[in-house]
This record gives structure tokens, C-alpha cells and sequence, in this order.
């Protein structure tokens, strides 16, 4: 076994893992319960790409203009909602994959979008969680539920394939 998938060292990664989680969580929960309207964050980040030397590279200001301010309404729901799952995912260690590369995929955006902040740091611990794998989510319902779901398609699969077969 690599030494970043002990036990010892998923400690490391779990806590690592729920730092990250929280963070997450506690961003879509403020957007939820206070609201949030993504039309600002857009135009300022559309704003950005003008100047000398740009915060926002042109390509991503005219995804920006021409698709996601004219459906601002739609990211309004997915940012909140979509932080507030990553966070849950990775708190509880369910989904965790699936959960870290979204949470990945927000903070680049985010950043494209020219805002730093936390997003490095954040990011950043999504990126090295992923490449420990399976230490990310050792101590997590994933170390579970993964192996359950492997073996209840591998079921399907046998099931459907014929046993025996006689010509």
C-alpha cells in the first residue's frame, strides 16, 4: 500500500477533507438563507477584462456575457445548492470524487472569473486530495458505499449474462 492510502495518513486527508467540506458548506448555506444573485459577480467579472493587463481573459468574459448572464437565474440556484452538496459529499465523505473534482471546477471558475480570495487555497486541497484517491475518503462513508455499489452492478452484470449456455 502507498503510504499516502494508510490509515494513518488518511487521518491527514480526512481532516483535510473536512476543513475543505466546511468551507464549502458554510459559502452555499449564506448564499441560501441569504439570498444570492449571481448578475453582479458576473458583470464584475465581465468588467475585468478590459485594461492593460486583464483579470478575466477575454475567451471567459464572452462565456460570462453570452451565457451565463443571460441565464443568471440558473446560477443562481446551481452555486448555492452546488457549494452546499460539495460541502455535505465532503463532511461526510459520500461522493467524495465526484464531490472534490465540482468543488475543483467552482474554485476555477471562480478564479477565471478574476476572483481570488480563498480560491487557491481551496482549490488546491480539492487537487491533492484527488490524487490521493481513496486515502480522501478512507474514513468516510465512500470507504463503504463504494465497494457496496461495485459489487451490486457486478450482480446486475452476472445476472444478465447467461450461465451454462448449451449449444
Amino acid at each position: 500500500m502507498r503510504w499516502w492510502k494508510t490509515p494513518q495518513a488518511a487521518m491527514v486527508w480526512t481532516v483535510l477533507r473536512i476543513w475543505l467540506g466546511i468551507q464549502w458548506i458554510e459559502a452555499g448555506w449564506h448564499k441560501i438563507t441569504g439570498g444570492f444573485e449571481a448578475s453582479g459577480f458576473l458583470q464584475g467579472a465581465i468588467a475585468k477584462a478590459t485594461g492593460e493587463h486583464p483579470a478575466v481573459q477575454t475567451w471567459y468574459a464572452a462565456f460570462l456575457e453570452n451565457f451565463a448572464v443571460p441565464n443568471a437565474g440558473l446560477f443562481n440556484i446551481l452555486i448555492p445548492w452546488g457549494e452546499f452538496l460539495v460541502g455535505l459529499g465532503l463532511i461526510i465523505g459520500l461522493a467524495t470524487i465526484p464531490a472534490l473534482i465540482a468543488g475543483a471546477f467552482m474554485n476555477l471558475n471562480f478564479l477565471l472569473a478574476g476572483t481570488t480570495s480563498t480560491n487557491p487555497t481551496l482549490y488546491t486541497i480539492a487537487i491533492i486530495l484527488l490524487f490521493v484517491g481513496s486515502g480522501a475518503y478512507y474514513w468516510g462513508v465512500d470507504r463503504f458505499a463504494i465497494p457496496y455499489v461495485k459489487n451490486y452492478f457486478a450482480k446486475g452484470k452476472n445476472a444478465t449474462t447467461p450461465n451454462n449456455v448449451t449449444h
